[in-house]
Order: C-alpha cells, then sequence, then structure tokens
C-alpha cells in the first residue's frame, strides 16, 4: 500500500500536470468508489470545476476545486495516469476524468479498494474520514509531550501504535520498521513504557525517514507507480525492513509479525 512519501510524490506529479486544468465531464465505471456520491451527482458537480491545487492529508490526495474538495484514497492498487481518449481503456480503470487540454486522468485501481469523496470547498478537513486522522509528521504540535500522552493511552506495542492513522497520520509498515530502527527501539516494545527520550527519538527518526523517502521518490512496490513507469528509489536506502542483514552492525535481521504485519528488526540494535 502507498505510504505518505508515495503519495506525496504522487501528489506533487499530479499538480505539476493538472493545476489550472478544467475538468469536462467525468466517467464512473465502477460505483462503489464513490463513497458520498452518485455516479450522477458526481458528474453534475465536477463538470466544469478547474483544478486548483493538489493537497494531501495523511494518505489522501487532495483535488482542490473551484466549488468543491475532492479526495481519493489509493487504498493498496490504486494509480491515476494519463492518457488520450483514443486509447482502449483497461477494465481496471474505474473512473475516468475527462481534461480541458483534451488528455484523460484515468484511476486504476486492480483491486477496488481505493475510495473517493467529495465535500463543499474548504470543508474536508473539518469531515470524516480525514477529520480523525493523527497529526502530519510536520506538525509543530507533534511534540514529544505530545507522544507521551498518546502513547500512555495504549498498552499495546509500539510497531502497532505507529500504524494507527489517528496518532500520526501518513506511516505504514515499511516506514514504521524503518522508524523504530532509527530510534533504536523493538518494535514489541510496550508503547506506554516509552520515556519521552525515546518519544523524541520517534518524533525526529519519522521526520528523517520520511523527508528522505520523499526526496527519493518514495519507495519502489508492487502497487506504486508515481506516474507511468515511473517508481521511486527509497527501497535502495531501506536499513531493515525486508533485509537478511543489519546495515549498522551485520546481525542477522529478525522477522516476525506484529498486529499482523511482518515486521524486521535488529535484536542487536533494538534491544527489548
Amino acid at each position: 500500500m502507498p505510504e505518505l512519501p508515495e503519495v506525496e510524490t504522487v501528489r506533487r506529479t499530479l499538480e505539476r500536470y493538472l493545476q489550472d486544468v478544467r475538468i469536462e465531464g467525468v466517467k464512473v465505471h465502477y460505483d462503489k468508489i464513490l463513497a458520498n456520491e452518485t455516479k450522477k451527482s458526481l458528474q453534475e458537480k465536477l463538470k466544469g470545476q478547474t483544478i486548483r491545487k493538489m493537497g494531501r492529508r495523511g494518505k489522501w490526495l487532495i483535488f482542490e476545486l473551484d466549488d468543491y474538495d475532492f479526495i481519493s484514497h489509493l487504498r493498496m492498487e490504486g494509480k491515476y495516469f494519463f492518457k488520450l481518449p483514443d486509447e482502449e481503456r483497461s477494465k481496471h480503470e474505474h473512473v475516468v476524468f475527462l481534461l480541458s487540454d483534451g488528455r484523460e486522468l484515468r484511476y486504476h485501481d486492480t483491486r477496488k479498494f481505493g475510495r473517493m469523496y467529495l465535500f463543499p470547498k474548504d470543508t474536508c478537513l473539518q469531515q470524516e474520514p480525514l477529520s480523525k486522522l493523527g497529526k502530519e509528521p510536520w506538525d509543530d504540535t507533534l511534540t514529544s509531550k505530545y507522544l507521551m500522552e498518546q502513547f500512555q493511552k495504549r498498552n499495546i506495542p509500539i510497531k502497532t501504535v505507529l500504524l494507527d492513522q489517528s496518532v500520526i497520520t501518513g506511516i505504514g509498515n515499511i516506514y514504521a520498521d524503518e522508524i523504530l530502527f532509527k530510534a533504536h527501539i523493538h518494535p514489541l516494545t510496550i508503547a506506554s513504557s516509552l520515556t519521552k527520550q525515546k518519544c523524541e527519538k520517534i518524533r525526529n527518526a519519522t521526520r528523517e525517514i520520511l523527508e528522505e523517502a520523499i526526496s527519493m521518490g518514495g519507495t519502489t512496490i508492487r502497487s506504486y507507480e508515481s506516474e507511468k513507469g515511473v517508481h521511486g528509489k527509497f527501497q535502495q536506502n531501506l536499513k531493515i525492513h525486508n533485509q537478511k542483514v543489519c546495515a549498522t552492525c551485520g546481525s542477522n535481521v529478525e522477522r516476525i509479525f506484529v498486529g499482523g504485519r511482518s515486521t524486521y528488526f535488529c535484536q542487536n540494535c533494538q534491544k527489548k
């Protein structure tokens, strides 16, 4: 599943090609992707709207239009591709935006897990699902004190808490492993036991890891392309996730399951 760095890379790519482009029409081939609109209402509301800006909240893309906020979650397999009208539509291209410059923006989703919402302009952050998200990694209020308050409520492994989008939004499985490795924290450490110093390490590691991943276009995973044929390179810098040997000490990397998620760590560098 694309995580924050991948979604941010997609956001930047889409903004580069879509800013100030008008939507002339929308074709919906799979209605269930639309969470709070019908096919007909979406088509009526989006026709004639201009894409002014691309935003992001956690793993959600925000298309900022003249009168609406259109938000999209890629989930497991969602991708956006630009194509020409005469190119044959794949059976996995479920929503097609007809653009004023003659191109089409097609939403491709093999597993059909993606979701789209439409809200009145400047209201999406105050409504579910975005209103339930936790703090962005670079939010000034994401402090060690905030993390301690959140962690003290949770007597569960810290790896599980990092995947909870209501605490810090945007972190997924790959980056949770990398963050804990950089902070020298065992993934099974109970969150409520962490000190303020450890919380500070988690905050700093989160920012550093995600910033580096964004600068490299994210991590190439099977379901991710920022644009057709373009993949991220951060997988070349992964220190612990899906690795055999620890990048720091050379010990064998351990693999366990935490909350059903495959988890990688070094017994030597991340003592419990």
